[in-house]
């Protein structure tokens, strides 16, 4: 007579819920449901899974990727079923109307899909197409200038770049491609020799030795998701109590109490609202290993209001003191991350090789300190967004601001937060033409 030995059972049954649990989806397709006749100022999107590990996030993700904004949304995944009602605006607050954007929503989140959701504004295969770069280490002034310095004298073209500071710690998720080639970069002796560069340069003053990393990777997680996992490994969450980088008075309320009922676990936050806040939050969750089994959003005025019902994947509550304390530091740095600090400057011109180095350069030659950057490149467009402050985290000087829009152009450049005064005494700085002809380092040294 043969037996099954523990493990053969293990394996047997596994492989069984497995195929059950593959049957149960194909016999149960996700629906989406897109109306927008239910609310008077927002698209209703109903979505109905079968029920899995970071489904609410993959869907989440997919809104925060087409710029929605969640006005208010009902989370509920008891069972082996998921289902979610989100309220959705556009950027300017009106109704999702764009057939494209409908579209994509069916496409991504509907029957055909397997709800994930590529890197942002990225359809292309990383492996062929980019070379990924991340770096982690101390933030200091000028040091997005000096890495995209490294990165052109070293031939790298930047596709695009997501940075972001927070608690004096700094992440970059950089992708780069060869100058000559246009495509990633394969040569090991090469990428060796940048890692090393950038390494030493973000060691350079990291006071914690070990700290400041550089790894290429053709790892494809969502670029957001991986700087949040990121700058949550690095403990950016840690708190110098003698630091007040970030405004008491500005950070979330986070709470975290017991639901003994139903042996939940509720969290709640309550803090200014502002886009991809809803992403920040589920995605830490996620990441920690926790589960939403109930959740709800109101964020319809300036605060944003979220309660969600969780418990750790084991199935447990939140346990300890210990670990409700580090949850809630975790939830509050991942919404303080993405805060804007400063000033917004946007640029919008011609893609070149070495855009990105020469307005860092400027940048940092006028004392701005960039806290955070989002760099794109599109058929030949470069689009970057940089949040400013001054030297020693000094408010933006307006005048510093006005002689960057002349150097670069104030057609090119745009600016958010405060008032910029145009001067037309200077009109040898205004060149919006002369910008598309000659290169940075010329109109440094007729300006000098």
């Amino acid at each position: 007579m043969a037996f099954f030995s523990e493990a053969d059972m293990s394996v047997s049954f596994s492989h069984y819920y497995d195929d059950f649990d593959n049957l149960f989806r194909r016999l149960n397709p996700p629906r989406v449901v897109i109306d927008n006749e239910a609310c008077d100022n927002a698209t209703v999107i109903m979505v109905d899974y079968a029920n899995k590990h970071g489904i609410l996030l993959e869907v989440v993700q997919i809104l925060n990727d087409l710029n929605l904004i969640i006005t208010k949304a009902y989370i509920s995944s008891d069972g082996g079923w998921f289902m979610d009602v989100f309220y959705v605006t556009d950027q300017d607050g009106n109704k999702v109307t764009d057939e494209a954007v409908l579209n994509y929503i069916q496409k991504n989140l509907g029957p055909d899909s397997c709800c994930t959701s590529p890197g942002r504004s990225v359809a292309i295969n990383p492996s062929i197409d980019f070379t990924t770069i991340e770096l982690l280490g101390t933030d200091r002034p000028g040091l997005l200038s000096e890495v995209s310095a490294v990165l052109t004298h070293h031939k790298c073209n930047i596709v695009d770049a997501e940075v972001w500071t927070h608690n004096a710690r700094a992440a970059a998720v950089i992708r780069v491609t060869d100058e000559e080639t246009g495509s990633a970069i394969t040569d090991p002796h090469r990428l060796s020799l940048i890692k090393e560069l950038l390494c030493n340069l973000l060691a350079s003053c990291d006071s914690k030795k070990g700290r400041a990393k550089t790894v290429v990777t053709d790892d494809v997680t969502h670029t957001d998701r991986r700087l949040h996992q990121m700058m949550c490994s690095d403990r950016d969450y840690d708190r110098d109590p003698f630091d007040d980088d970030f405004d008491r008075r500005q950070r979330p309320d986070v709470n975290i109490v017991p639901c003994s009922e139903k042996d939940y676990s509720v969290v709640t936050i309550l803090c200014k609202d502002r886009p991809k806040l809803v992403f920040d939050t589920v995605c830490t969750l996620t990441d920690m290993e926790y589960v939403v089994f109930h959740g709800s959003i109101d964020a319809q005025g300036l605060e944003a209001y979220q309660e969600y019902f969780i418990r750790h994947a084991d199935g447990s509550p939140v346990k300890s003191d210990a670990e409700r304390q580090r949850l809630v530091q975790c939830i509050e740095a991942a919404i303080e991350r993405r805060v804007s600090e400063g000033v917004k400057l946007e640029l919008c011109t011609a893609d070149r090789f070495g855009l990105l180095s020469d307005v860092t350069r400027i940048l940092r030659e006028n004392s701005l300190d960039v806290t955070r950057a989002q760099v794109s490149t599109k058929e030949g467009k470069a689009v970057n967004t940089f949040y400013v402050r001054g030297a020693s985290r000094c408010p933006v000087d307006s005048n510093s601001i006005e002689s960057i829009r002349q150097i670069i152009g104030s057609n090119i450049l745009k600016v958010k937060g405060i008032p910029i005064t145009a001067n037309p005494q200077n009109p040898r700085f205004l060149f919006g033409g002369i910008f598309k002809s000659r290169s940075f380092a010329d109109v440094i040294k007729s300006y000098s």
